[in-house]
């Protein structure tokens, strides 16, 4: 029996809701960086295959913003935080207050730093919920961005997860200034973690491997 098999709600609702608290925390950091209120939300935790998170990151040849890093602690791995073209120049713009454009060949470097740190805020809240949620210690490392075709960038972060198994963890974020209906935007952080730590977040979660 694969692991999907083994996965039942309760298991992903444990890790949304430990999403819901690293939103939280990275909602005050965000709203504290921008001095305007910023709320995140997790709608949903999944576990899906390397092609469907693909699709989700958008297609093959949809140029995405990615920051990248490696997750360090017991239970090591690897994270994207991707969105899509249209809404990284909006969070870009939101950040630091201009009009950019993001292209694989000339982003500028206001526009990179403000989203690594962005990724930096994102992927620390995240980590530290889960980690005191599971009891592993995990801590992100310094991150790093692309802008790529979607495709290009998630091969290279799933070969490696490929060793493991052929399924990623992915939490659904919703970003949105809290006086606008309209949301700042929607992306996906795809969590990767290595072999043996993937078989042990899922046995902190009650999965026997």
């Amino acid at each position: 029996m694969g692991i999907h098999e083994k996965i039942e709600a309760f298991h992903l609702d444990v890790l949304k809701e430990a999403g819901n608290i690293g939103a939280g925390n990275a909602a005050t950091a965000l709203s504290q960086l921008l001095n305007k209120k910023i709320d995140i939300e997790v709608p949903s935790v999944r576990l899906v295959d390397f092609e469907e998170a693909k699709n989700l990151a958008g297609r093959e040849e949809t140029v995405v913003a990615a920051t990248f890093l490696r997750i360090t602690g017991e239970a090591p791995g690897s994270m994207f935080i991707i969105f899509q073209q249209e809404e990284a120049e909006e969070l870009a713009h939101t950040l630091t207050g201009k009009t950019v454009t993001i292209t694989k060949d000339a982003t500028d470097e206001m526009t990179i730093s403000a989203l690594q740190e962005l990724g930096n805020i994102l992927a620390g809240s995240y980590l530290s919920a889960i980690s005191q949620f599971l009891a592993i210690p995990m801590q992100p490392s310094v991150p790093s961005l692309a802008v790529d075709m979607a495709g290009a960038l998630l091969d290279t972060g799933l070969v490696q997860a490929s060793l493991a198994n052929d399924h990623v963890i992915v939490i659904d974020t919703v970003m949105k200034e809290a006086d606008k209906n309209e949301n700042v935007s929607t992306g996906q952080l795809f969590l990767l973690p290595d072999p043996e730590a993937f078989k042990r977040i899922f046995q902190a979660l009650g999965v026997e491997l």
